[in-house]
């Protein structure tokens, strides 16, 4: 299947550009590995060099570069990111108790939320 219709939700609600990075790896992915789950995490990993999921949707990151390099479930949030980036992105999303979090329990907070804002958005 192209990548076009096998596009995910929180795709469909993000820039051109994300869907455009997702379905090009994706389809290079099938034409290398076949259809599958496996041509879907190509996909996004590819994305996660230039997009963070932020709520529902994949936003551009500032910078280019390996999202997960901490720790492969990081659920698109942008595990190399400063404190202060990820606080914003908290303080956009409504996390609570944000300004006494660590950098890693924002990570935690923001993987959760976005979670809860992609199931929100279906």
């Amino acid at each position: 299947m192209p990548g076009r219709e096998a596009l995910p939700s929180t795709l469909k609600r993000s820039s051109k550009k994300a869907q455009r990075t997702w379905v090009k790896a994706h389809d290079s992915a099938v034409d290398s590995y076949g259809e599958g789950e496996r041509s879907h995490r190509v996909a996004f990993a590819a994305l996660k060099h230039t997009h963070e999921k932020v709520g529902d949707h994949w936003e551009a990151k500032d910078h280019k570069g390996r999202s997960d390099e901490r720790d492969n479930t990081a659920g698109g949030v942008d595990t190399n990111a400063t404190k202060q980036h990820l606080y914003e992105q908290a303080k956009k999303l409504g996390v609570p108790g944000r300004s006494r979090m660590t950098k890693d329990e924002l990570v935690e907070a923001l993987q959760k939320a976005n979670d809860r804002e992609t199931a929100r958005a279906r």
